[in-house]
């Protein structure tokens, strides 16, 4: 019987390396995720609760792309503690809303260089709470990290008290 645990655990290690898994070298596999190519929005509270709903138009080259923006309530972990110091044991947590909202504009073609973003920002009634207009340059992201290859460029924009910034 050890003889054959001894072989199904070669076997599976031999075909994990086979597949090109990098585990006998040492390398990190890489995952088939990527990214969006857009720009994130982040509302910070108290300001979020004035704010409905969102758009941005994206332009550059001559090129305008305006989405919409769906505006989702933003939340922490809060530890709730565990049950015991057991490996088997158990631990919680909960979300608690953070009074901020967050979105995201899916821009394709988005380019790794300078674009100017114009954010519009609306109360439950449809009227305008913000307008305003920014250069940003979007950067490359790395959902794998440095490694694995590149995903789509994005930036990410935060709106604190009816002032929108680019987050560095």
């Amino acid at each position: 019987m050890a003889t054959f645990a001894k072989l199904v655990a070669f076997s599976s290690l031999a075909a994990a390396t086979a597949c090109g898994t990098g585990l006998a070298a040492g390398d990190r596999p890489c995952t088939a995720i990527g990214s969006l190519e857009g720009v994130s929005l982040d509302l910070k509270a108290p300001y979020a609760a004035k704010v409905a709903s969102a758009s941005m138009k994206v332009c550059w080259n001559g090129t305008c792309r305006t989405s919409k923006v769906r505006l989702m309530t933003s939340s922490k972990s809060v530890p709730q503690g565990c049950t015991d110091d057991a490996p088997d044991g158990s631990c919680g947590a909960i979300a608690s809303p953070t009074g901020d909202k967050h979105g995201f504009a899916d821009v394709q073609g988005l380019p790794k260089s300078p674009v100017q973003v114009t954010v519009d920002l609306r109360d439950a009634s449809g009227k305008r709470l913000l307008s305003e207009r920014l250069d940003v340059t979007p950067h490359a992201t790395f959902p794998n990290g440095p490694d694995c290859g590149e995903g789509g460029p994005q930036a990410r924009l935060v709106v604190t008290n009816a002032r929108v910034t680019e987050a560095t």
